[in-house]
């Protein structure tokens, strides 16, 4: 079975090849190693291979490896990209460098008064139900503007872009417009004033589409980790 810094190689080279096809700089995509209910040890192999960007979809089992791999945590830039709950917000705002998933003020609100005073500011992304599923998180894209608002306001955090999680789709040409619509939103916010640089968007399965797109972080765990663990 091939090792995660091979793993991590052809990913790279994946994230390469699509920044080629979509004629931009290939440090314009940053790839966010998605380590969820993987071992600590398995993302230390993935920062031994030079990796720095982890995301965790839950808030217990990210800060157990924060804690695990505190040796590390200077060099580590941890992201929060799965749901959270207002009663959560605490410990995330406590241990966490990004969140991803912010859908709704009052998680922002609550993430940016229990922000400790001797940390760097949060950096946010405010999760859009891009595809409008009923069972999936996000901001609808008619309140995104009014949220986005009151985000840019609070102190300890920096709204930094926008995340999607779309439903998914057989062709690279269906993959895209999720996408795309996303990229779209991004857009008009930034044309309202705002100084967003960020569109987190594509996972293993989408990562193509998504860099096509503008996407400027890929989520990306099956591919580098394998199989969940």
């Amino acid at each position: 079975m091939a090792t995660i810094a091979a793993r991590l190689q052809q990913v790279h080279t994946s994230i390469a090849q699509a920044c080629a096809d979509a004629q931009r700089a290939v440090t314009a995509v940053t790839l966010l190693c998605v380590s969820k209910t993987h071992p600590a040890e398995a993302a230390r192999e993935a920062f031994a291979a030079g990796e720095r960007h982890f995301g965790e979809n839950y808030v217990q089992e990210g800060v157990d490896k924060i804690a695990v791999l505190a040796d590390l945590r200077s060099q580590i830039t941890w992201h929060l990209i799965g749901p959270l709950q207002s009663n959560k917000t605490r410990v995330v705002a406590e241990h966490f460098d990004w969140v991803h998933s912010v859908d709704r003020l009052k998680v922002a609100q609550r993430l940016s008064e229990q922000r400790p005073a001797h940390l760097p500011p949060l950096q946010i992304c405010l999760q859009v139900n891009i595809s409008g599923e009923a069972s999936k998180s996000g901001l609808m894209p008619s309140e995104l503007a009014d949220v986005a608002l009151a985000v840019q306001q609070l102190s300890r955090l920096q709204l930094r872009g926008l995340m999607s999680i779309p439903e998914p789709a057989d062709t690279e040409a269906a993959q895209r417009r999720p996408h795309a619509a996303l990229r779209g939103l991004f857009n008009d916010l930034n044309q309202r004033g705002f100084a967003l640089d960020t569109l987190s968007m594509g996972m293993t399965a989408d990562m193509n589409a998504a860099i096509q797109e503008g996407a400027t972080i890929v989520r990306v765990g099956t591919a580098i980790f394998g199989a969940r663990g």
